[in-house]
């Protein structure tokens, strides 16, 4: 009879260790991805850096690396995994600006040097590596604003002043001028993340008033007008946002990598290394490989559509000067342990 007990526990023992060892199996294989570190940001260690792109080059200016406010502008070739210094922004250095590129051209405004709030506006032209003011953004000097380019023009709003803000601009750069259109529906935000899919913006996260924003809207051009989408936590009554925990957050940095968008870094108010998968097509959110780099918030991102890349960024005091790339259909077996 003993032996027969002692069979019995062996063996519930065994099927528990198999079970566990399945379900941690079938939870490491839904996080798919894999965090590669390449060369190194050339210029000095930042937090609160502006970046764009404009085909396989990123841009990368201002910012604040714990003593000073940036001015200095770098080109990194996606390709060949390689930087290059370029004309320092002429404007007052400053960080929490905001940029979006259309037509070729990188345009880059707003921001922050410590003491004031702006609303200049600049170009840069890559084929020249010269840059030129443009007519001021309409709306009120701010930082933390989002922006982002449909088609030939640009957008920019919401952000901060003093106050939460979410009016929204048009830029035309055929004619250097601005029209204000509908302001983001939903909450007012700082700190936000947007990205464009088939010509479509969409604007997510962010901080209001005391917490961590959760609606999420995308912006038509063909019908001038914000369409509001599933809320990025757990509010229906439904099981696809069961899992919705950690989305939320401010100053998260998001990236395109063929036709899906990728959230990863800042806080709420811990720093998040998590990152998560918005697929357009199903308005779904799913979670993928954390973030391998050092936790961080305020940093910067680059895409070509292609390819996806983080950049800079702070941890309280410290900044960091270490770029990662996102290969989104590899699995990193070490992601749990190192994470």
């Amino acid at each position: 009879m003993m032996k027969h007990q002692n069979l019995l526990a062996l063996l519930l023992t065994m099927f528990s260790v198999i079970t566990v060892s399945c379900s941690n199996d079938d939870e490491d294989e839904d996080l798919m991805g894999k965090w590669y570190r390449v060369s190194d940001f050339d210029g000095l260690a930042r937090g609160e850096a502006t970046s764009f792109t404009i085909g396989n080059k990123g841009y990368l200016t201002g910012g604040y690396d714990a003593r000073k406010h940036l001015n200095d502008l770098w080109e990194y070739d996606m390709e060949l995994d390689f930087w290059t210094q370029k004309a320092s922004f002429p404007g007052t250095s400053r960080s929490s600006s905001t940029a979006f590129s259309v037509g070729g051209k990188g345009y880059f405004g707003t921001g922050y040097d410590g003491k004031n709030y702006y609303n200049d506006f600049w170009e840069y032209n890559p084929g020249t590596n010269a840059w030129s003011s443009k007519k001021d953004y309409p709306g009120s000097a701010r930082n933390d604003a989002i922006a982002f380019g449909l088609s030939d023009k640009g957008y920019l709003g919401s952000g901060y002043n003093g106050n939460y803000l979410k009016d929204f601009y048009c830029y035309d750069p055929q004619t250097d001028t601005w029209e204000q259109i509908v302001s983001l529906g939903g909450s007012k935000r700082r700190g936000a993340a947007c990205f464009v899919i088939n010509d479509i913006a969409y604007v997510c996260s962010g901080f209001n008033n005391g917490e961590y924003v959760k609606d999420f809207w995308k912006y038509d051009p063909s019908q001038k007008r914000w369409i509001q989408l599933r809320d990025i936590t757990d509010t229906s009554d439904a099981t696809y946002d069961n899992k919705y925990n950690s989305i939320t957050r401010i100053y998260g940095v998001a990236f395109v990598i063929d036709g899906q968008a990728y959230l990863t870094c800042g806080g709420a108010p811990d720093l998040r290394s998590n990152t998560w998968k918005y697929s357009p097509t199903n308005d779904l959110w799913e979670e993928v490989a954390k973030f391998k780099g050092a936790p961080r918030t305020a940093t910067a991102s680059f895409s070509n559509g292609d390819k996806g890349f983080i950049v800079t960024g702070r941890s309280n005091n410290y900044r960091f000067d270490d770029i990662w790339e996102l290969h989104p259909y590899e699995y990193d077996d070490d992601n749990y342990e190192n994470n």
